[in-house]
Formats: structure tokens, sequence, C-alpha cells
């Protein structure tokens, strides 16, 4: 039992971390895009047309929504927990959980993809 209470509860630290990631990496990518928008329209310094810097910042933004989607989907998807049709065990909610996590990278992918398009294909801001 204390094994099984144990492996719970570092299961819902994993999923609580993987909740977590995904909207803060779009939050923050999300300041970003504005940030580099405003300083490109701005014509402060001598910021290429095409950023490379932000094309790296997105690439990287959507590998930690990724990967903390694949962790999640994980987590909802372990072989030897309870069946999921007990409804209301503990596991069942985890995997709940974890599954509203992978929904939720989904959404913050498709987020910053969205918020990513218009700033690396920005024309001139007059």
């Amino acid at each position: 039992m204390k094994r099984g209470l144990h492996g719970m509860v570092a299961k819902l630290k994993v999923t609580l971390w993987s909740l977590i990631v995904p909207p803060t990496v779009w939050a923050v990518h999300f300041l970003f895009s504005y940030l580099w928008a405003a300083i490109h329209c701005a014509k402060v310094g001598g910021f290429p047309r095409f950023p490379i810097l932000y094309l790296v910042g997105t690439l990287v933004a959507l590998a930690l929504i990724l990967a903390a989607g694949i962790v999640a989907h994980l987590q909802s998807r372990v072989p030897g927990d309870t069946p999921p049709h007990e409804e209301g065990t503990d596991s069942d909610r985890i995997r709940f959980l974890a599954f509203s996590t992978v929904l939720l990278a989904a959404l913050s992918f498709v987020g910053v993809i969205f918020t990513a398009a218009p700033v690396l294909f920005l024309t001139d801001c007059r």
C-alpha cells in the first residue's frame, strides 16, 4: 500500500508539473512576441526582418510544450494501474488530470504557432 501511495504522489507531482509548463511557456512566448514586434515596429536597433533569435525561441517553446504533453500522455496511460472503468479512484483522477494536460498542451502549442506567425511575417508597420 505504501509503495502504491508513493507512486501515486510521484505521478501527481509529474502531472502537476506538466500542467503548469504549457500555459507558462505560452505566456512567456506571447510576451516575447509582442516585445519583439514592438521593437521591430519602433525600428529600435538594427533587427533583421526575419529574426533568427525569435525563430529559435519559438522552436524551443514548441519543444517544451510538446515534451510536457508527451509526459502527460504517458502519465495518463501507465500499464499496471487499475482499469479506467473503476470510477472515482485516485488513479482515475490523475489520469483525467493528465488527459486534461494533454489537451492544454495541444491548445498552448497551437497558441504559440498563432502568436509566432504574425511576428515572423511582419511587414512594415507604418
